[in-house]
Order: structure tokens, then sequence, then C-alpha cells
């Protein structure tokens, strides 16, 4: 059973969205909590820091511009299906940037939440964790202290 079918048994939420027909930004949506989850989960195992020094680590993180350097990583390593949804999320029209990032950045942040956010949607929590991993240890060149 897949970690969204058990969460959505859990709290009594039928788990019917197609996740092939979900708009690009509402995987990035689901993605980039998934992403947030993953980072703060990974520090609170690896540091003895305050809950804000891990609040700090983690902004550092999960912003767009270290997201970018992520998808970099991770895109090479991307099936055909992974990839067609990296580029419906990056060629999303965003209504905003975000003030410290690059529109290539925000925009590479995008496409890897999509990815993420679709495996979620779609129950592949196997691939979902091998890309997580790619990622966290690319941007945190395998130190999340």
């Amino acid at each position: 059973m897949s970690l969204l079918s058990t969460l959505c048994a859990a709290l009594q939420v039928p788990a019917t969205r197609d996740a092939a027909q979900t708009p690009p930004l509402v995987l990035a949506y689901m993605g980039d909590t998934i992403y947030d989850l993953a980072v703060r989960t990974a520090l609170i195992e690896t540091s003895d820091a305050t809950a804000h020094g891990l609040h700090m680590k983690a902004s550092e993180k999960v912003r767009a511009a270290a997201q970018a350097r992520a998808a970099q990583m991770v895109l090479p390593r991307l099936s055909e299906e992974e990839t067609t949804i990296y580029r419906r999320g990056r060629n999303a029209h965003m209504g905003s940037v975000p003030k410290n990032a690059t529109i290539a950045q925000y925009r590479a942040a995008t496409g890897l939440e999509a990815v993420l956010g679709y495996l979620y949607l779609r129950g592949r929590d196997e691939r979902l964790l091998q890309l997580l991993n790619i990622a966290l240890h690319t941007e945190c060149e395998g130190d999340l202290t």
C-alpha cells in the first residue's frame, strides 16, 4: 500500500485524483510539501540544532536555488515519463517569482517539485524516495548538519 493510500484511508478521504491529468502547478504544490518534509526529517535526524536553527537550515535547503541545483543532478536520472512531467512543471505559467531566485532557478525547482508530486500521487513511493535521496545528497553533499 502506498503512502498516499495509507494517508487517505486514515483520513477517510478517497484517493481519486489522476496524477497524469493533474495540472503541473498542483503537482508542484504537492511536491514542494514532500521536499520540505524530507529536508526537515533529515535535519532532525542529523542535527542537534534548536527549532529555530532547524528552521534556518531547512530554509536554505528548500529555497529555489538549492532545489534548482538538486534538479540538475536528478534530471539525467529521470525516466521519459518523469522528464515529461518535469518539463510540464518547468514550463508552467507562474504568477510570481521569489525575490531570491532567478526565473531559471524557480522554473527548475518547480519542475523538480512537479515530478515529486506526480510520483507521490501515483503511489510510486520507492521511486520518490530514490529521487529525494539523490536531490538531498546532491544539495547537501552528504552532510545535512
